[in-house]
């Protein structure tokens, strides 16, 4: 099974691939929570960082060459 796997992933070499789908962004916040708001059950968050990615059919076409 592995080296069917195998023979098969080096048979897409020069291969060319049509994605079809959405072309989203995706936005990863890092934070730190440290209390739960006295209003709702929910975390306040201190952020730390904000990042940005390509997501739907974008994640998937920068994942092709791997």
């Amino acid at each position: 099974m592995k080296e069917r796997l195998k023979q098969l992933m080096l048979s897409f070499n020069g291969k060319k691939v049509l994605i079809i789908g959405d072309l989203m962004l995706d936005k990863k916040t890092l934070g730190k929570t440290s209390r739960v708001s006295p209003e709702a059950p929910v975390p306040v968050v201190d952020i730390l960082s904000e990042t940005y990615s390509a997501g739907g059919a974008g994640n998937v076409a920068a994942n092709i060459p791997a």
